[in-house]
Order: structure tokens, then sequence, then C-alpha cells
């Protein structure tokens, strides 16, 4: 039986179970993971955000002394990022005093990302480089195959704009080119609610249907920028609205994009978990 210290806590109701696990010791296995995030057995969760010191995640090359975000999907698999995970990430290490602000460095899979806490309390995150693929892919639900954009937030996305998201059964996995996204992908389903304003709804690989997709809104605007046009984007998601800036390159790329939302830790306490036979 091992005893951990534990959280929950989201963003826009893309919920996660937060483990505290400052010195590497506690290696959540996926069958923990799944365990913690089982919304009928466990906590309950989209995923699982560890707070680990960077020093130990051998793959880390930056600062070994900020925290990083060791994110797992609900079904125990590795992810490189979390939009709204790392703003959860950012607002449990500030009200459990392991980090000051405003201004905290993460470090994810997909590099070191820059969050600020605001005075309004939302959280805005430097998300870095968004690459758009000038190639189109496809995706297919329910037997009608949509033309979508490939885009990469440092995991990848396949963002189709549809003529309305409401009746669209997300119960089951859409269907992609595996070719083109060998380690799965989210799909955005988008519709067009007024220039700058999008709604979508996304499937998560490795969850399935969320409230909330942070990366997948930054996709989503990065897509909806190459089609329309557009630096300032609000994208509603089932779970609430967030608000996405592009920069732009002087080739017309995408230099950053920073994702501003709100984020709520609401539960802490102590969990015990069975060791695995």
């Amino acid at each position: 039986m091992r005893t951990w210290n534990v959280a929950k806590g989201h963003g826009t109701e893309n919920d996660f179970v937060i483990l505290l696990d400052r010195h590497g010791m506690a290696s959540p296995s996926p069958t923990d993971v799944r365990l913690l995030c089982d919304r009928r057995t466990g906590l309950g969760g989209d995923g699982l955000l560890r707070v680990v010191s960077a020093g130990q995640i051998p793959e880390w090359a930056g600062d070994p002394k900020v925290w990083f975000m060791d994110y797992r999907n609900a079904d125990g698999s590795v992810s490189e990022m979390c939009g709204n995970g790392v703003r959860v990430f950012a607002r449990y290490l500030v009200e459990e005093g392991l980090a000051n602000g405003p201004d905290i460095p993460v470090g994810t899979r997909a590099g070191l990302k820059r969050v600020t806490m605001q005075r309004d309390g939302q959280v805005r995150v430097d998300m870095g480089q968004v690459l758009v693929d000038d190639e189109p892919t496809q995706v297919s639900l329910g037997g009608v195959t949509m033309t979508a954009t490939k885009v990469d937030v440092g995991n990848p996305h396949a963002v189709a704009f549809v003529e309305d998201v409401a009746p669209l059964d997300l119960t089951r996995a859409p269907e992609f080119d595996a070719e083109r996204y060998p380690d799965g992908v989210n799909v955005e389903f988008v519709e067009v609610v007024a220039p700058g304003h999008v709604r979508m709804r996304v499937f998560e690989r490795g969850v399935g249907e969320t409230r909330s997709c942070g990366t997948g809104t930054v996709a989503v605007a990065a897509a909806a920028r190459r089609a329309f046009g557009g630096d300032d984007w609000r994208v509603d998601v089932p779970g609430g609205t967030l608000h996405i800036e592009v920069e732009s390159t002087p080739d017309g790329g995408i230099e950053r994009a920073l994702m501003t939302g709100p984020a709520v830790v609401h539960i802490r306490g102590d969990v015990q978990v069975l060791d695995e036979q």
C-alpha cells in the first residue's frame, strides 16, 4: 500500500488528478494512472499531472531546478503537452507555495512553457511556436470523411471545420491517417460562430471526448487563422471559453501563441494506492 499526496483541479472543465512527487519517488505506472483517473473506482480525471523536479526526468535537458509537468492521459499513456493542464499545474504550484509567480517556468515534454498568473485570476501560457502543415489530411466520423488541417502544438492535432458541432457523435473515436499521425492524434471539430469566434468539440487520444483541450484550442486558432485570417480568437468549448492570441512571423507563420483561461484546484488530500500484483 502506497500513500500519495494528491489534488484535483480543472481548466474549463478539463479535469486532472495532481500528484505531488517532488523527488521522483512515486513513479506511477499506467495501471496507477488508470486507477486514479477512473471516474467510478478512482478520483476521476481526463489525465494525471505529476509534479516533479525536472532534474528527475532523464530526457529533460533544461534547468534541473524547474518543476516538470509529467503528463499522463487517463489511459496511462504519456503525452507531450496539455494546455489546460499546464495552467492547473501552475495554479497548484502557487497555492502550495512551490512557486511565487506571477511568472512561472514549467518544464514539459514539448519544452519549457512560461506561465503568467494574471491579476484577474486568469492564467496565460506562452505556448511557443505552432506549426501548421500545408498539406491537408482527412478524418472520418460516423462514415463521413472530412478534410482537416494538421497542426503541431508540441502534440499532434487534426482540425476539421463543420457546419454544426452539436449533433456530432463523439462516443466513438474518429478515424485518421495513421501514416500522418503514427502516435495518434487529438481531433477537433470546429464551427465558426462569427469573425474571430469559433466553437469546438474534441476527441482526445487516450481519453475520448473531453470538455476542453487547451492545446486543441491553440490548434483551432492556428487553423482558423490559416483559413480566415485574424490573430485573436475566442474559442468556446463545452466547459467554457479560452482566448488565443497568435503572433506572426514575417513570412506569415506563427512565432508563438498565447493561451489565456481559468484554472482551479478544488480538492486536496491523500490517497492510498494498492501495490500492483
